[in-house]
This record gives C-alpha cells, structure tokens and sequence, in this order.
C-alpha cells in the first residue's frame, strides 16, 4: 500500500497545517503535566518525547497511519521468521540471536534457537581460552592482541560496542579493527602489534568481500613472513562466515571458523558471531547481558500498546518530521564519549536500511520522503561545530539526545557540567529567544528534540539502547512500503570497481566509461 492513499496520511497533512504556527512553548504553558504525558520510562531508560511539535491528536493519527499499514502484522512475521526480506527471500531474525533458548523460532520449519546456542556455546570455550591465555600463537606465547578485519556491518556494530563498553574490557587482551581498504589502516595497526602474539578475526559471511579479504589476504601475508611457515596461520587466525569451504583454503582451522546465517543481515549482526570481537573484550558474560538487554526491548516492541511502545513512537515521531515537515535529517546526539561511534553505527543502521526509492512492490515511490540522513557527533564537542545549524538554520533538524546518568569516570565536576550543557541545549530548542532589536541574535525555537537517560552504560542497557533503534528503523520501513532489509544499491560500485581495477593494472584501451571517468583512469595511469 502506498502510505499517501491512507485515510491517516491525509489527516496528518490537515494536521500539519493546523499544527503549523503552534509553539511548543504554548503547549507546555497549557499542561503542566505535558512532561508526565508524552515521557516512559522503561528498565533503566527514561524516553522524554515532550519536547515535540505534537499533541495527542498527532500521536493518535500517526499511530493510525502504522495500523493502516497493517504494523501489527508486519511485528508477528518477523518475530516468527517470515521471509520479509522479499528482494532476497529471506528471514529477517536478528531477534532470534537474542532470543531465550527454550523459545522456538522457526525458518523452513527448523527451530533456528538449537544452531544459535550451539554457536554462543562455541564462543564461550574460545574467549575462555583466550582469557585464560590457553590461546597461544608460534612462538607458544599468549595472545594479547585480537584485530577484527571486516566492513560495514562486520565492523561498524562490534567496534560502536566494543568502544562503549571499554569500562569492562578484561585486562591484558587489546582490540583493534580494521577495515578500510587503505593500506594505510591495517599497517598502522601492524605496527603496534607482535605477530607470535596477535589474532585475526576475519569476519565475512560470503568470504568473498573484496576490502576484508585484501586486508586478510595482507596480514596473513605479514605473519608467515614473519614467523617463516605457512602453519602459523592455523593458531593466528579465525573466522565468522558462511562459506566453510572458502575459509578452509585461506588456511583457517574449522574448530576456529564461527557459522553465520543468511537470516541475519549484515547490519543487524553483531548479535551473532560477528560480535565475537566484543565477547573477546568484555567477555562472554557480558556479551549474553547485551543480549539480554535487546531481547527485554524485543518483547517490550512486540508486547506493547503503541501509546507506550518506545520504538514505535521515534519510529512515526521520524515520519511526522520527515514526510510533513520535510525535515531531510535527523542528529543522535551522545552525551557520553563512549558513545562517540554511535552515531557512525546509526548512519549505517538506518541509511542502508531505509535509504529506498523502490517499494516492496517493485515501484518507484514517489508523492512522499523515505530515510532521512543520519548525523551526529558527541556533546560537547558538537555544541562547537554545527549545533549552530540546528539553533538557527533553515531546515528543521530532529534530534535524540542521549545521556548517562552515572558516569563511568567520576572526576570533579565534569559530569554536572556535561548534564548541564546536555538541559540547556534541549531547551534552547525548544524555547528560543526573541531579541527584535537584533535579529541575528534571535532564536525562533520550537525544534523538536528526544532525551533519553540512562542510569549507566553497561552492556545490558547499551544492548536496551542499540535495539530501539533497530526497531523504530523497522516500523518506518513498514509504513514507508519498502524493504529495509536489502542494500542493492551498493552493487553496481562494487561491479564497476572490479572493472576498473583490471584496467588500473593495465594499459588496454578504454572503453565503456564517461568522459569524466575515461578521463581520471588516464590521469591515474600516466601517474602511477
């Protein structure tokens, strides 16, 4: 269904209207209770979604809008493995990953739970060894170092983690990622690391993505130089895949490879083995609580009414600005500096997911806005680069702030200062100030802005945290009519650039280009 043509999609736009020379201001000066209303709290989490151009009739249009869209529904086929990934006729279970065992899912009438216990398992005995140092390279030395070598979502989502829980790293293992292609970013780290003391993880689910497997292919490379024979390989290296065959011909040992499924989305699987990285930083233990933490938000979104369903109400909060405010961003705003990759993770999270112009009919969407951009950086430091633009530009940009309330670092008064600083922005937006001798110092307000709180960053609250987000980028999905679960608009590079690389390495004629393209492969030749 086209969302345009619902009953509730043409409420809003009315609604739109009346709701345009409405100040959040005045709202909050009628009800003094407006806080209380428009606020949940749940686990640890307090969601302060008052500080929006809404009231209760926008909330129930939008919610309209998700149950004309047929949510509900949407909610009960991906929880019970329907294969709502149509493009590519697949599950969408990142849920399961985190589900409780005794709880069945089924794909093609498997239970898929025994496969993921079987694998949590696996990860158990290795980051035991490897914390007991019972992991021991060529030279008999423990290992120290573990270098994750994936992309996009095989790097993105265990590096945000394993960066926001450094307060439980266990001592003595160190993590570092890799992923660019740019030599640059996997010889910087080589040259921090021992070889007698290192292990790759090689994260891939085909084991055939060409940025993973050069820098896999170059480490390798790095390691049996140095330690002269190709059976080093065995004790440095693991892998996360799909492909057993693939891996067992780069030289992996198969106890030592980590089974991924095609059920669960690159983006949606640090859940999985791919968050073996993590499981070696923080332990297992850890790791099962940040699972835990995302199936309490998974029952909380299947469970709950959407007045007080959190993901629900980002996810049409989201819509409201994008498709009647024409808002083409939205900011995450941490103010904690372990979070500092969060926003990054996002940008991938939800620009692959719902960055579509084709709905799930195969059509070409047009009368209406699909996903917006996603930007952001920590607070403070963000307050000094652009929170300009959002005080005083010309385009509405919504924006999550997000604070811990007890910080990890205790020291003086900077926590006070970074609460204060987080108050004061979220007011400001809401409130401007009017000064008509001197416009330029004016702010109109009325920017709508979403707090969250958390009581501290731990891996379960962290785990509460990155699926509501998973969740409201699935319901605007639905009621956009697309599939948020493919990316095939990252193909075609990926072909041109194997293309290309043939003629970067040698001098045949070219042909089958643009002008411009034509142009710079020349130029690139006669400089190299």
């Amino acid at each position: 269904m086209n969302p345009t043509e619902t009953t509730a999609w043409k409420s809003l736009s009315e609604h739109r209207r009346e709701m345009e020379s409405v100040h959040m201001r005045d709202l909050f000066a009628r009800d003094p209770e407006r806080f209380k209303r428009f606020s949940i709290s749940f686990a640890d989490t307090l969601f302060d979604y008052s500080k929006n151009r809404i009231t209760e009739e926008t909330l129930r249009l939008l919610f309209d809008l998700a149950d004309e869209m047929d949510l509900p529904g949407w909610i009960e086929r991906m929880f019970a493995g329907g294969k709502i990934n149509v493009t590519e006729h697949r599950a969408v279970l990142h849920t399961a990953l985190r589900n409780l065992p005794e709880n069945p899912v089924y794909v093609d009438g498997e239970n898929v739970m025994p496969r993921i216990e079987a694998v949590l398992a696996k990860m158990r005995d290795f980051t035991r060894s490897l914390h007991r140092g019972d992991l021991r390279g060529f030279s008999g030395q423990a290992v120290t170092d573990v270098v994750n070598i994936g992309i996009g979502g095989s790097d993105l989502g265990p590096h945000m983690v394993t960066e926001a829980l450094k307060p439980y790293h266990r001592r003595g293992i160190r993590i570092h990622f890799v992923s660019n292609v740019d030599a640059t970013h996997l010889m910087e780290i080589l040259r921090r690391i021992r070889p007698e003391t290192t292990l790759f993880i090689v994260a891939s689910k085909t084991f055939t993505t060409q940025e993973t497997l050069t820098n896999a292919r170059s480490a390798r490379r790095w390691l049996v130089e140095f330690s002269g024979s190709e059976d080093a390989v065995t004790r440095h290296f693991a892998a996360v895949s799909a492909n057993p065959e693939a891996v067992w011909k780069f030289g992996i040992d198969p106890h030592n490879r980590f089974d991924i499924w095609d059920w669960v989305g690159g983006r949606y699987s640090l859940w999985s083995a791919i968050g073996l990285p993590i499981a070696c930083a923080v332990g297992m233990e850890a790791f099962e609580e940040l699972l835990a933490g995302a199936h309490e938000v998974d029952e909380h979104f299947r469970g709950t009414p959407f007045d007080r369903n959190i993901p629900v109400i980002m996810a049409m909060l989201g819509i409201w600005y994008r498709n009647f405010f024409g808002a083409p961003t939205h900011a995450i705003l941490p103010y904690t500096e372990y979070l500092h990759l969060f926003p990054a993770y996002l940008q991938q999270l939800d620009m692959e997911s719902n960055g579509k112009s084709i709905d799930r009919d195969g059509n070409r969407i047009t009368g209406y806005q699909t996903g917006p951009v996603i930007w952001g950086k920590p607070g403070t430091n963000g307050q000094h680069a652009f929170y300009q633009l959002i005080h005083q530009g010309t385009q509405p940009v919504p924006a999550d702030f997000i604070l811990t309330l007890d910080p990890q670092n205790p020291d003086g008064d900077h926590h006070r200062i970074l609460t204060a600083h987080f108050l004061a922005q979220t007011e400001a937006l809401l409130k401007g100030r009017n000064v008509p001798e001197a416009l330029h110092r004016a702010f109109d307000g009325n920017r709508p802005t979403n707090s969250i709180l958390i009581d501290r960053l731990t891996p379960r609250s962290l785990g509460r945290l990155i699926a509501l987000y998973e969740h409201k980028i699935f319901v605007q999905g639905i009621v956009w009519n697309i599939n948020s679960f493919d990316q095939w608009g990252v193909e075609l590079g990926k072909q041109l650039a194997g293309t290309i690389l043939e003629e970067l390495r040698s001098d045949t004629p070219l042909s089958g280009h643009d002008g411009s393209t034509t142009g710079l492969i020349d130029h690139i030749r006669r400089k190299k």
